[in-house]
């Protein structure tokens, strides 16, 4: 199982990637933060931005076509979309994500 992190400069974005990757079973569940501050080097300047930043749960196996799907979605030339490797959890719940990302 994979946390995924993705920033969008908007709720709106955010809920709009969120959805897609729940309806097109890429993500079991997306969980949306409305603000946050993000303070970056982009192209030699230090930039400080509000963000939306949105958690989705999914699988390894599903990662590179959630991956490829947000960058068809996002507004930013580069958009953050790192994965974290979730190395323990509530049985059912880590159960839970996995019938909900299967392809079958």
């Amino acid at each position: 199982m994979l946390i995924v992190l993705v920033t969008a400069p908007s709720r709106k974005e955010a809920e709009q990637i969120g959805q897609a990757a729940v309806r097109k079973k890429l993500a079991a569940c997306t969980t949306i933060i409305p603000s946050v501050t993000s303070i970056f080097r982009w192209k030699g300047k230090v930039e400080k931005s509000r963000e939306t930043l949105l958690i989705l749960k999914t699988t390894q196996r599903r990662y590179a076509e959630l991956a490829k799907m947000v960058r068809s979605m996002h507004s930013y030339e580069v958009p953050e979309v790192i994965a974290l490797n979730i190395t323990q959890g509530l049985p059912r719940y880590i159960a839970w994500v996995k019938h909900e990302t299967a392809t079958d």
